[in-house]
């Protein structure tokens, strides 16, 4: 059933950096509805690392990747945000009254004067490795993300990749994981050389096993549970590996999607936009975080965070013309929930 929801800004992706763009409109007196392709809020730090440490954010000499995202979501709470996940925007068009029609993958439609565009580098998924059948078995035992190390103690973890995904979680496996094999084509990773030093280190005290030169080669089990890994050498030896769980780490693919048919001043998969505003090459579209772009652009949370205070007070001459914006402090200001409980 198609629905339509009017509302001051329409912000499309959940990850941090378009989590805190909700608080900063709250902060102004701006509703906001949320359109992300995942069905959960957070992006990458909650589909990818969850469980991985973020040294950058501010206040915080170390948060997890999932907690950032917890925090974010609390935070923006205060000015009920409207969620709708798991769907694209395929569609964006002018109205006669200069809004913006904002149309989704499930029918959904969304009216508002500003859009905020804090998409990161845009959709992704995996990059499945071909093997025959490995759909029988996605979502069981086939997983190309972790959201929860406790998933995987007591379990045999076959990890496929030579990169920074690959290392960091036969890192954190290895010591929940009743056995951890670490399958790659050549003996030396493409991960940060600190990393690369820890899974040598832990190669060598037998609590992670190197299985080189081999990539993958087929899939043993049933109804759903991998029973073992076939890997192969470039010479076409063989052999199992026995596993519940296989974490097939190549990467993702990146599309911006519809997106980039939207009339917006594409570079190098980037939107340009004006560096003190976040404003686009189209009237109240704004850009933020990864997928925005300006001279010197630092590809950072903490950037973006910055970026959506901006966009956001940009965004508030577009919404309210009429209606005077006096800068102030959070400390002056408070939150909603603040002011409740008063």
């Amino acid at each position: 059933m198609t629905q339509t929801h009017t509302t001051d800004v329409t912000v499309i992706g959940a990850g941090p950096v378009g989590l805190f763009a909700i608080f900063e409109a709250g902060m102004l007196k701006l509703q906001c509805h949320v359109v992300d392709t995942l069905d959960m809020l957070g992006g990458q730090c909650s589909a990818l690392y969850p469980e991985k440490p973020i040294y950058d954010i501010p206040a915080h000499p170390s948060i997890l990747a999932q907690d950032l995202v917890d925090k974010l979501t609390e935070q923006a709470s205060s000015f009920n945000p409207v969620y709708h996940l798991g769907q694209q925007v395929v569609g964006m068009e002018r109205t006669a009254d200069e809004q913006w029609k904002l149309t989704t993958s499930k029918g959904t439609t969304i009216i508002s004067k500003a859009v905020i565009i804090a998409a990161g580098c845009g959709a992704f998924g995996p990059n499945r490795p071909p093997l025959d059948g490995i759909e029988n078995y996605e979502g069981t035992s086939v997983f190309y993300m972790v959201r929860k190390r406790e998933d995987f103690r007591g379990k045999r973890v076959v990890i496929a990749g030579g990169g920074d995904s690959a290392v960091d979680w036969a890192l954190s496996l290895h010591d929940v994981a009743a056995r951890v094999d670490v399958v790659h084509r050549r003996p030396k990773f493409r991960a940060a050389p600190e990393s690369a030093s820890k899974l040598d280190a832990l190669v060598a005290e037998g609590k992670i096993n190197l299985v080189v030169p081999y990539q993958l080669d087929g899939l043993e089990g049933a109804n759903g549970q991998l029973t073992g890994v076939r890997v192969a050498t470039l010479q076409g030896e063989t052999k199992v590996l026995e596993a519940d769980v296989l974490l097939p780490f190549f990467g993702l693919a990146m599309e911006l999607g519809p997106i980039a048919d939207w009339g917006l001043g594409f570079s190098h998969q980037h939107i340009a936009v004006d560096q003190a505003t976040c404003a686009t090459n189209l009237p109240g579209v704004f850009a933020i975080g990864d997928i925005a772009a300006y001279p010197g652009k630092l590809k950072l949370i903490l950037c973006g965070f910055s970026e959506a205070a901006m966009a956001a007070h940009a965004a508030h001459k577009v919404v309210r013309p009429d209606e005077a914006l006096h800068f102030e402090y959070s400390t002056s200001k408070g939150v909603p929930a603040q002011e409740k409980a008063a």
